[in-house]
This record gives structure tokens, sequence and C-alpha cells, in this order.
């Protein structure tokens, strides 16, 4: 064997990329979370009737940069904390039912808003204990259950991705040609250049994709009409801008630096919000490992470890907890960009971590933060669709990873009917009692869990042959 050093590819999970190449991948992980990261702030806020927009600024602001630097500690670790695998952490968009009925519940309201906080400070405290006693767990997680884990998350986020292509459900053109012709080209796009092309370009797909998307929707805006008219509710003819338009106001009214606040809402601890989240923060950690699991299947084409899994479920519950320090609901690891890595196969770490510190400066300067948030969501969709049928994909990897028998197709139909089934069809669950509602409604993905943990636990193994 030469002692010559082989060269770094974005395929390789250690070694330092050359910049020039490792800027786009990383970019491209903040472009598919960057609005699923503020989404939660903005809903959870609005419900408690929250109008103070300097506040909310603060909060979107602090989002970013706690989004950043604990996806660094994931990426590198401190001491047992952190997978050191190509994961992205934000802003859980899994607390938002349980942060709304707590909000509702203590009456809304910044008060209401501390709460939350307070608790998903012991919450996230609370999974990290759990994080760190994992390893006697994982006989609970075998490649059955985590497989059927990351299916769900597939199959839940699926509907958000056409949701997005059609520009968004709650746009008021939404699924209108327009809408549908910009998703259409960003993804033929991303195929194409994924598919017949090398180097840098296929690896950068989706960063080019949404990139030609931007450029697509500015062109049309200077050749199609940008408003529209609809019949809102009442019966009156209203006019609207066109939701694939890029509204530049925002990024020229945003700052070109701001100081992150520490503790911009005061701590109230209240049991009535301590112990839903916290129940929630279980449900987390199941759903963090299955994330774990998708990525070391799509992207290493292997099952995580104990150490990465105890190491990233611990990550979710401290970074929760320092969100929660700076206003933010908890931190988890994103299913988004467990897509990415499925379907580009890019683990580097060096790249992922140049994502983090775009977190981290989109937090310390609020421009660019603005040229991200203006991004229409068909651009997003034309990317989703296809990152989030691959996290479907390495669901269906890790379940064929063991012999298909009868128990296990018993686990996986019970649990993705029955499970993931109730949950994307919560009306089911409305006489049942609300904490009931709050863990199983919403994605399907916790009750889809819930039924594969308890089948594997109750069905007799099978013999061996």
């Amino acid at each position: 064997m030469g002692n010559e050093k082989k060269a770094v590819t974005p395929y390789d999970l250690e070694g330092r990329l050359p910049i020039a190449q490792a800027i786009p991948l990383g970019l491209q992980h903040v472009l598919a979370m960057f609005v699923g990261n503020l989404t939660p702030i903005i809903l959870i806020t609005g419900g408690a009737g929250i109008t103070d927009s300097a506040l909310l600024v603060t909060l979107l602001q602090n989002a970013m940069l706690i989004a950043g630097v604990v996806t660094l500690v994931q990426l590198f670790t401190v001491g047992p904390v952190g997978a050191k695998l190509p994961i992205v952490m934000g802003t859980s968009s899994g607390f938002i039912g349980v942060c709304q009925s707590v909000s509702k519940v203590m009456g809304g309201g910044v008060l209401a808003y501390g709460a939350i906080m307070a608790a998903s400070l012991i919450g996230g405290i609370f999974e990290t204990v759990l994080g760190s006693f994992l390893k006697p767990l994982r006989r609970f997680f075998p490649a059955i259950v985590t497989g059927t884990v990351v299916l769900s998350i597939g199959l839940s986020l699926i509907s958000v991705g056409v949701g997005s292509f059609g520009g968004g459900t709650s746009a008021k053109d939404y699924g209108s040609m327009e809408n549908l012709f910009v998703g259409f080209v960003v993804l033929v796009i991303i195929v194409i250049l994924k598919h017949c092309t090398k180097g840098i370009t296929s690896y950068s797909s989706i960063l080019i994709g949404i990139i030609v998307g931007y450029v697509l929707v500015a062109v049309m805006a200077q050749i199609l009409p940008t408003t529209f008219t609809y019949v809102n509710e009442a019966g009156e003819t209203v006019e609207a801008a066109k939701a694939w338009i890029l509204n530049w106001d925002k990024v020229a009214d945003a700052s070109w630096f701001a100081i992150p606040k520490i503790m911009p809402v005061k701590l109230v601890f209240d049991a009535r919000a301590i112990v839903p989240i916290c129940i929630m923060f279980v449900v987390t950690a199941v759903e963090t490992v299955g994330d774990i699991s998708g990525i070391t299947e799509g992207g290493l084409g292997r099952e995580a470890t104990d150490k990465e899994l105890a190491g990233g479920v611990m990550c979710d519950g401290l970074g929760s907890s320092l969100a929660a320090l700076f206003g933010v609901l908890p931190n988890t690891s994103f299913s988004q960009n467990v897509g990415l890595v499925a379907m580009t196969k890019v683990v580097n770490l060096f790249a992922i971590s140049i994502g983090g510190i775009f977190l981290i400066a989109c937090g310390l300067f609020p421009k660019l933060a603005a040229l991200i948030s203006i991004m229409p969501q068909s651009v997003l969709g034309g990317a989703a669709v296809m990152m989030f049928s691959s996290i479907v994909v390495s669901g269906i990897q890790l379940v064929t990873k063991t012999p298909i028998t009868g128990r296990n197709i018993t686990i996986l139909s019970v649990a993705l009917g029955l499970g993931y089934g109730i949950g994307a069809n919560t009306q089911i669950l409305t006489h049942l009692p609300q904490q009931i509602q709050l863990i199983f409604g919403g994605s399907g993905i916790v009750p889809a869990a819930i039924v594969a943990i308890i089948l594997n636990i109750v069905l007799p193994k099978d013999k061996e042959v």
C-alpha cells in the first residue's frame, strides 16, 4: 500500500472537503429545513395571542442561532452528547399540538409561552437522562421497529411536500398552474442534475434546483400578473399577491446585524405544562431514533450503533433545554434533512457543518435570514416531494434488512394500518381524552411507533430454522 492520501469525497463521513464543495452542500441542508425551523414558533406565538412583533423577531432570530449551535454539537459531539452523524437540528413541529393545548389551558399570552419554555427546559433534561439509558432499551428498537418509524416519518412528510409543491396549502392560489409549473421545473432540474451530471452539480442538485426556482419566479414576475382576485368567506372580491412572488421588501426591511437575547420570556414552572410536554419528549426520543436509523441506513448503508443513538437522543434533550433558555421551542433532528441525506448520499460532516455555521450567521445577520425566508413554497416543494419520498425508501430498506417473516409483516401491517392510519385521521380520536388526542393525533409517527414497539414485545419470536 502506498502512502498517498485518498481524496475526501462528500460520501465520506470524516475528512475535510474543499470549501468550494462544502459550502453548496451545507447550504442545501439549510434551505431544506429553514421554513420548517421557524413555522412552529410562528404558530405557537400566534395561538397564544402574542402580538409583540419585536419579541417574535427575537424568537425567530434565536431559533436560527440555536439550530446552528445544536447542529454543530450533533455533528462533532461534546463528550457523550451528539451522534457524530450528518444530522441537522431544528425547532420541532412535533410539539405544536401539545404546546397549543398548554397555551389554551393556561389562557395564552406571554405567561403561557413562559410555561412552555420552563416545561421544555425540564423535558430536555428528562430526554437527556433517557438517552443515557438507551443502550439497555435498544432491544426494543430492532430493524423492524425503527424501519416502521422511518417509514411513517416519510409517509407523514409526503403530504407536506405535495402541499408545498402546490404553493402551500394556506395559499389562496394553491394548486394554480403557475405554482405547479414552478414546482415541476425545480423537480426536473434536480433529477437531471442528480443523475445526468457528475461532481459538484450532482452533489448540489437540490441547491441548484432551488436557485433556478428563485430565478424562474423572478422572471415570471416580470411577464405574468403578480396579483389575482378571489371571493372570500364574506362573499367579497379581494385582491391578493400570488404565492410564488418574491417579497423583496422583507429583505430590505431586515436589519444587517442583531445580538441574540437570552431569556426573552420569563420561565414559569407549572405542572399543567410540564407533564404533557415531558410525555412528548419520550415520543420525540422515539422519532429521533427513527431519524438516526434513517440517516445511517439511507446515507451509510448500515444500522445505527448504540453510541450514535444514545448521543443523538442526548443532544436532542440538551439542545432543547438550551433552546428554552433562548425562548425557542424544543430542538430535534429534522426529518426533512434525513430525506436529503437519503437522496444525495452526501454524509460529510464538514460539509454539513457549513450549514450549521450558516444558520448561526442567519441568527446574527437577519438580512441573510430574510433572503431565505422569502422562498416561495412551490420552489421548496419541487425539492421536497423527492426528498421526503427518499425517507420512505430508507424505511423499506430497514424493514427488509431482516427476512420478511410472518411476524414482521404483522408488526409492519398493524403499526402502519392502525397506528399511522389513526394519526393521519385525527377525527377518529374526537371522543377520547385530550391527552390521548395530543399524543396520538397529528402525524401518525407516534402511534405507529408505539404499536410497533408493543407488538415487537408481545408477539412470540420466530423459531430459528
